[in-house]
């Protein structure tokens, strides 16, 4: 049976993917006590690396959708820290969002929303989070958006 949150997400039309898989030498999260550190999570869906630059061949919009996968792969990533069983999640801590972006886009906060606004309306109260939305000259594979995060769990 689906617990809270991915019946919520189900109700979204959303199923949480396997866990992205580490792109390099790192690990996908590292738990210290009851804070979940999760790697980067880049910008994707079926189709393949959801690519482009904001301020050139991206609108905020656009971003905001990428945004939301980087989202999705978080979850995916804090549902395997706990076992499995994302109701064991107390809370999105803090995410930092990273925006491909032309030097004089200025609209970084309006794509990474695309993963806040997510979280909040994927676990309520639970998804309301510290964040930071900054600008980068390129990111890995040509992507839109990478972002990680700090989970609480029990």
């Amino acid at each position: 049976m689906a617990g809270i949150f991915e019946s919520k997400l189900a109700e979204l039309g959303v199923t949480l993917p396997d866990a992205p898989a580490p792109a390099a030498n790192y690990v996908p999260f590292v738990q210290v006590g009851d804070l979940v550190h999760v790697s980067g999570q880049i910008s994707n869906n079926a189709d393949g690396f959801i690519t482009g630059k904001l301020g050139d061949t991206m609108s905020a919009e656009e971003g905001a959708v990428a945004a939301k996968t980087c989202a999705i792969a978080l979850l995916a990533q804090a549902k395997a820290a706990c076992g499995g069983d994302l109701d064991r999640l107390v809370r999105v801590v803090k995410l930092v969002g990273f925006v491909n972006s032309t030097s004089d886009f200025g609209d970084q906060p309006k794509v990474i929303n695309g993963a806040s606004d997510f979280m909040v309306e994927a676990l309520g109260d639970a998804g309301r989070h510290a964040r930071s939305a900054v600008s980068a000259a390129s990111l890995p594979f040509g992507v839109a958006v990478e972002i990680e995060g700090i989970f609480q769990i029990k």
